[in-house]
């Protein structure tokens, strides 16, 4: 019988999981929806004990976590889409609440809760942080953030309870996915064409780092404690030219300046009211990237002897498995090499 148990485990990084805990012999049991694509995660399907349902159905998560030890849980809503707000804080708060909760009434040993770097809020006076920064309100605290910091809060509550749990704080990550979603889109973006590029920085870090550290900080007897997951802290110029490098095309080449980080978001805006699709940038976002963060890994370093990908390694690969899928006329890839 499965006595682990991971939530998102169909998306982006939680496939990656799923593979990591199979390949350490673990029985698996993996909550989906009944709509969720199953193409990250098709080769090992059979491999695992699925239950249909989502974070919000509290009687079909509590029948999923009988018997659970240990639970990965990864499923949020990433958007900046502000007709998502709702949504998104509904899933990421109220969903991490009702794992927390079931953890609690049924015993889980351990839950291993993936928050996200902008959770720790940003403070535009502060560039460097670690896992001591205090959240802050702020201009370029997306509605992403917020979610991301109100859901921790419902971890940490868990702990004050007597959860055993520790947290982790991913910078953006890098690695193939679905080449249209979240930060995997970026290799799309680029492909395509993209012109200009933001004066800011931030830390990025490889998918693979990401889920081995879940799993290495779930192994060990840290509770109570948070860890950024960051590789590399770069320029968003250096990341673009060397994702443009690997996939053969021009690099952006002009710094996007103040007036046209406004200029744009006012279109994205306009155009998404117009044609009732997401925007491809928000006043958040475009904000943010004028800015650049450097987050510190030393406290996951120490605590597992742990060692980072290179970031030009995971762009590599992930670039060639892009221009492969596309060859093939798919939309997504994923790295087998862990």
């Amino acid at each position: 019988m499965a006595t682990t148990f991971v939530t998102g485990g169909t998306g982006f990084l939680g496939s990656y999981i799923l593979r990591y805990l199979l390949s350490n012999g673990e029985q698996v049991r993996a909550l989906k929806r009944s709509s969720s694509r199953m193409d990250l995660v098709a080769d090992i399907a059979d491999k695992i004990e699925w239950v249909e349902g989502d974070i919000l159905d509290v009687v079909a998560l509590e029948d999923a976590m009988k018997g659970i030890k240990r639970v990965y849980h990864s499923a949020a809503v990433v958007s900046f889409n502000p007709k998502e707000k709702d949504w998104m804080f509904k899933v990421n708060i109220e969903g991490t609440a009702n794992v927390v909760n079931l953890a609690l009434e049924q015993g889980v040993k351990k839950l291993l809760f993936v928050s996200s770097i902008s959770a720790l809020g940003r403070d535009m006076n502060v560039q460097h942080m670690d896992e001591t920064a205090k959240w802050v309100e702020s201009p370029i605290n997306s509605q992403y953030s917020i979610s991301k910091f109100k859901a921790e809060c419902e971890v940490w509550r868990g702990i004050e309870e007597g959860l055993t749990a520790a947290i982790v704080n991913p910078t953006i990550i890098v690695g193939s996915g679905y080449w249209n979603n979240s930060s995997t889109a970026l290799f799309s973006t680029i492909a395509n064409g993209l012109k200009f590029y933001p004066k800011g920085g931030t830390g990025f870090v490889d998918v693979r780092d990401v889920a081995r550290a879940s799993i290495g900080l779930m192994n060990s007897d840290i509770s109570g404690e948070r860890y950024i997951v960051s590789g590399e802290d770069l320029k968003w110029k250096g990341f673009f030219d060397t994702m443009a490098k690997y996939l053969n095309v021009p690099a952006p080449s002009r710094e996007i300046t103040g007036w046209q980080r406004e200029f744009f978001w006012r279109v994205e805006w306009l155009r998404s009211r117009l044609t009732g699709g997401s925007p491809l940038v928000t006043r958040e976002t475009v904000r943010l990237s004028a800015h650049h963060f450097f987050y510190d890994h030393s406290k996951l370093k120490k605590a597992l002897n742990f060692e980072f990908t290179p970031i030009e390694q995971s762009l590599r690969e992930s670039c060639e498995q892009y221009l492969l899928s596309k060859e093939k006329g798919l939309d997504f890839a994923i790295l087998t090499n862990i």
